[in-house]
Parts: C-alpha cells; sequence; structure tokens
C-alpha cells in the first residue's frame, strides 16, 4: 500500500483510540476496496496498533509536560516535592522527640 494513503489513514484514525478490533475494521475495509492485499492485513494491523501506542506514549510525555508547566505557574508544589517537603518534616518532627 502507498505511503501517502497509510498516512492519511493515520492521520484520520485518530490513534489515540485505536483497539485492534478497529484496526482490523479498517484493513477489511481496505482490502475490499482493494487498497490493501490480504497477504498485507496482518502487518497493517500490527503496524498501526504500534503506531498508536507509540502516539499515547507521546501524548502522554507532552501531557505530563504541559501539567508540570502549569503547576511551575501556578506555583503548586508536585506530588514528589510535597512528598520530599513530608519526609523532612516528619524527619524534624521524629527528631524533637
Amino acid at each position: 500500500m502507498s505511503e501517502v494513503i497509510k498516512k492519511t489513514i493515520l492521520a484520520g484514525l485518530g490513534l489515540i483510540s485505536l483497539t485492534r478490533e478497529k484496526a482490523e475494521e479498517i484493513a477489511k475495509d481496505l482490502i475490499r476496496r482493494g487498497e490493501l492485499a490480504e497477504t498485507e492485513e496482518a502487518k497493517f494491523v500490527k503496524d498501526l496498533l504500534e503506531k498508536a501506542e507509540k502516539s499515547r506514549g507521546e501524548l502522554e510525555k507532552k501531557l505530563e509536560k504541559t501539567v508540570e508547566t502549569v503547576l511551575t505557574k501556578l506555583n503548586i508544589p508536585t506530588r514528589k516535592e510535597f512528598e520530599e517537603l513530608k519526609a523532612r518534616v516528619e524527619e524534624i518532627a521524629s527528631q524533637k522527640k
């Protein structure tokens, strides 16, 4: 299948929420339309799912970075900073006993 068709399909899929069933459905539709050979179906589905997983990972990283930026701008401590402060307070409290 041509790369242009693949890229167009991938762009329109919403790879973030792609399931195996949906990928197989897309592959079968492409086979019916003559745009994908039956022998390529398994590889096509596998490639779609791999790209979906990669997209999910990239989105997670971007979201984490965005949340971190917002927390910093709002001067709100992160979970890690909170846990470090909690540990320090507990250490100081135990020293006073």
